[in-house]
């Protein structure tokens, strides 16, 4: 896939399937997240979600009434290892959180689950963010690396919902469809202790991921106006989609 780079088009999604998504068992999933929470590590995957918490922290945080803790709902929790960290960052700074990760996929729910310490007080969810009770009158919604998976209408679906659901805000944090990343991690992603599904599903994922304008045309069948929404690029490789209230 990635010798033909010169040949890839990236000016339109691609129709790619991942690895990752078809079936497979527990322990070759589980295998998959943990090796995919050490890359969003090295890549920084984490870091505009927790750069737009902070941006949140002394307007919105500092004023809140402690005695009702701000309620995060993080949806396609995956592996859980955003939701851990989100933990860490309020302890240090003595914010009161509810923290619930939500995702399809029961069996990435139970990977989050036994990946995370005995002490934590985070909530792990099977279902789907906008049906089940558990994440509904949120404070904040996030989703990270999470949009390229579904198809524009799911995504217009999850876009609605968070803004009828979040009460000071959310954020949508993927990959960015450009080339040069494609080019670095398909040579980065070649070293042979990763899990079979990276490489393949990793180059997959920034070919079906989407670029400035088609979070205008999304955010648009949404309902929400340029002025309400923001989207930037981070590097490397990131496209955040965010709304403050």
């Amino acid at each position: 896939m990635a010798e033909a780079l010169g040949r890839l088009d990236f000016s339109r999604r691609a129709e790619l399937e991942e690895q990752m998504d078809g079936p497979c068992s527990y322990e070759e999933l589980r295998a998959c997240l943990r090796d995919l929470a050490v890359v969003n590590r090295l890549t920084l995957a984490h870091r505009p979600t927790m750069l737009w918490l902070e941006s949140l922290y002394s307007p919105v945080f500092q004023g809140r009434d402690v005695e009702h803790p701000i309620k995060l709902v993080d949806v396609g929790c995956g592996y859980g290892d955003l939701l851990r960290r989100i933990e860490r960052w309020a302890g240090e700074r003595g914010i009161r959180m509810e923290l619930i990760g939500v995702d399809v996929n029961a069996n990435a729910v139970r990977a989050a689950r036994e990946a995370t310490p005995p002490e934590s007080r985070i909530r792990w969810v099977v279902g789907d963010a906008c049906m089940c009770a558990e994440s509904q009158d949120a404070d904040i919604a996030t989703m990270t690396t999470v949009t390229h998976h579904l198809t524009e209408e799911e995504i217009v679906r999850m876009l609605q919902w968070m803004e009828r659901t979040a009460r000071l805000g959310w954020m949508v944090n993927d990959l960015h469809r450009m080339p040069m990343p494609y080019r670095i991690f398909s040579v980065a992603a070649r070293v042979p202790w990763w899990h079979r599904f990276i490489r393949p599903d990793g180059l997959a994922s920034i070919r079906r991921s989407f670029v400035e304008e088609d979070w205008e045309r999304m955010c648009a069948a949404a309902g929400l106006g340029f002025s309400e929404v923001e989207i930037r690029a981070h590097r490397p490789a990131r496209l955040v989609v965010s709304r403050r209230k």
